[in-house]
């Protein structure tokens, strides 16, 4: 079925890509806001994405790959919105506009304030912070990981390795 939305989508077919959008908004959405850490910055990347998405989607070579290509898109607009805010001073958030972020703890289990956690995890890379919010946040497996970002299974576990390690350590910051 999402093959063929795909290919109408390609074609021209705008109600084809509204219901690609509308099956994928959400995944989008809480994938940026656990990168970005804020609704606002999330809702304008997942708006970037999508218009990304329409922009280059006569590019898409393989309709079947149209997730990964999707997420990568997610990824690059939270990484562009980074690179605006970084000369931007963040202003804090609310307690309760944190709940997503705030509700993925560190991979070790300790307890750790999500004030605090919010900080760490906003000091890890894009790249970082997408794989950890993948697998711990969402629930992926390994293997669906890997046939996204189309690495082996075994770059997928060493890079994962690495990202909570780079967490642990940026938690010891906070301590």
């Amino acid at each position: 079925m999402e093959r063929s939305l795909v290919e109408r989508a390609q074609a021209g077919d705008r109600d084809a890509f509204e219901m690609l959008v509308r099956e994928k908004v959400d995944t989008v959405y809480r994938t940026a806001y656990a990168i970005l850490g804020n609704a606002a910055d999330a809702q304008d990347a997942t708006q970037e994405t999508f218009i990304s998405a329409w922009r280059g989607l006569p590019r898409l070579r393989d309709p079947e790959r149209f997730a990964a290509w999707l997420g990568r898109i997610t990824t690059n607009a939270c990484r562009m919105s980074l690179r605006h805010h970084r000369s931007v001073r963040e202003i804090p958030m609310d307690v309760d506009d944190r709940s997503v972020v705030g509700s993925y703890g560190p991979p070790d289990g300790s307890v750790a304030s999500a004030q605090a956690f919010d900080r760490a995890f906003e000091r890890l890379p894009v790249e970082q912070r997408a794989l950890l919010v993948a697998h711990h946040l969402e629930g992926r497996g390994l293997t669906d990981i890997a046939g996204k970002l189309e690495i082996p299974v075994g770059t997928v576990k060493s890079r994962l390795h690495t990202a909570r390690a780079a967490l642990e350590r940026s938690l010891e910051q906070e301590r």
